[in-house]
């Protein structure tokens, strides 16, 4: 190391005992859950009556729950890159999963902004900001964001490829991921991340870690434990939650955050661990209820993006706190670097603010004014309720208790006050045009400033839903003996 790098890192390092505790030490491990497709009432410590989560319960006791933290997008992997990135949508161009002119071509009227499916390189990663703050970081489960993970940021990788949800035979083996195949008939996934992770501590104890154990639970398919999914067939149902095998993938999870968190605390490396819970996105919706949140996986309504989230960190975060501030995914990027004094990558900008403030007091605020998502694709629905599809072409700014959400294809807003209308109910954007207008400017100023592009070319495929001639295709005359469709 030279000189120079050395007194960087000292004072990088003096800089966190300053803003977090003397006593504490300059470098905490960091451990991050991230869960997939788990929904916002999904756990114990959030409502829960059927789904039983004691290990995550106990972790919200011990640290810091936030009550309106949000993912970056309605599904897996702009969430992800984003959380990755430190950077909103519309940097980085991931969107949405796959293609975004998803569900029939008669039913859009749009034509959608294209879709990239990997983050670019050019991208500084969470992973390599850490990797170079001198933390050894491991990815464990799902990346969905490229082939390796070990090429932006992660020197160790475990089951992460660019697939979105388990591959082979699902969360049953044999299965074969990077660095982690099993021929065997039986083991389950979720148990098997959770030992890879327990041994990445073991081996990298006496140095700063970064464990990001990314579960492909609880994502489609829906496959459980026989003995767990037995035991929830058993149990009674409540009205929101009564899905055995989903509330036994539930468990499996559960298990699998315990036995890490028991691994810190036999290796004595609890207290200097930093530790987050966090969810990619709201709940499918034909697995679990969101409620009393509207909508779910897949929408810009409070089911699709409102997740829970803990943080604990012994010496900073009060045991059993909880915070009401707005947080938003990018925001964990600035956060990890400010506690463990790690550098800021140069010239890279970060979009996330960070949450070190509300660590240190839930009652605290952040300075700035409004945060946005961007969602310029189609979603085809799953359910009956959802139509044809789960969302249109749409957007979504949240500022303090007031969210408005625009729908690109005919420009209707609609406006919620989530403190009092949780549901999102009362859509008052006609009773208080002055609040609507001054979210929407603030919207458009956001749009502006990150360069979002949204659709505007008409869908020439489409007519009131019905399929139509493109104007650029020549209509098929009818021929002699033609018969006339049903």
């Amino acid at each position: 190391m030279t000189s120079r790098r050395y007194i960087l890192v000292l004072f990088a390092s003096l800089l966190a005992g300053a803003l977090f505790g003397a006593d504490r030490a300059p470098k905490p491990n960091i451990v991050f859950f991230f869960i997939d497709d788990l929904g916002w009432t999904d756990l114990g410590f959030m409502g829960s009556k059927y789904y039983e989560s004691p290990h995550i319960d106990k972790l919200a006791k011990d640290g810091m729950v936030f009550m309106n933290a949000y993912a970056n997008a309605p599904n897996c992997a702009p969430s992800r890159a984003c959380l990755m990135s430190g950077k909103y949508s519309p940097r980085h161009g991931v969107y949405t999963v796959g293609n975004s002119d998803r569900g029939l071509s008669k039913h859009r009227k749009l034509i959608p902004i294209k879709n990239t499916t990997h983050l670019a390189k050019e991208f500084v990663t969470m992973g390599e900001a850490l990797q170079h703050g001198g933390y050894v970081t491991a990815t464990m489960g799902k990346w969905h964001l490229g082939d390796d993970p070990t090429t932006q940021g992660f020197d160790v990788n475990v089951a992460g490829k660019s697939w979105g949800s388990p591959s082979g035979g699902g969360y049953h083996s044999p299965y074969k991921y990077p660095n982690l195949e099993n021929k065997e008939k039986g083991e389950y996934l979720t148990d098997r991340l959770g030992v890879e992770a327990c041994k990445f501590i073991e081996t990298n104890k006496d140095k700063p870690f970064f464990l990001y154990l990314t579960h492909y639970a609880v994502h489609t398919p829906i496959q459980a434990k026989p003995e767990l999914k037995k035991k929830y067939q058993s149990k009674k149902p409540t009205e929101r939650h009564k899905n055995p095998a989903y509330a036994a993938m539930i468990e499996s999870t559960d298990d699998s955050v315990g036995a890490v968190l028991a691994t810190l605390s036999r290796l004595e490396l609890a207290d200097d661990t930093l530790v987050i819970f966090f969810s990619d996105n709201g709940g499918h919706g034909g697995v679990t209820s969101n409620a009393p949140l509207r909508g779910s996986k897949g929408m810009l309504y409070e089911g699709g993006i409102r997740e829970p989230m803990i943080v604990k960190w012994p010496g900073v975060t009060k045991p059993g706190s909880i915070c009401r501030e707005n947080v938003i995914g990018i925001d964990l990027y600035p956060t990890l670097l400010e506690a463990t004094g790690s550098p800021s990558p140069k010239g890279y900008e970060l979009d996330g603010v960070s949450i070190a403030p509300l660590l240190r007091n839930a009652e605290a605020k952040l300075s700035r004014k409004a945060i946005h998502w961007h969602f310029p694709a189609y979603l085809q629905g799953y359910t009956a309720r959802h139509g044809h599809f789960r969302t249109t072409p749409a957007a979504a700014t949240r500022m303090g208790d007031w969210k408005l959400i625009e729908f690109f294809e005919d420009g209707v807003l609609e406006l919620y006050n989530t403190a009092k209308d949780l549901s999102e109910t009362n859509n008052l954007a006609k009773e208080n045009p002055e609040k609507a207008q001054e979210l929407h400017a603030a919207m458009l100023a956001w749009r502006k400033a990150v360069k979002a592009p949204f659709p505007t070319e008409l869908n020439p495929e489409y007519a009131s839903g019905n399929a139509v001639p493109s104007p650029n295709k020549p209509k098929r005359r009818k021929k002699k003996g033609d018969k006339k469709k049903p």
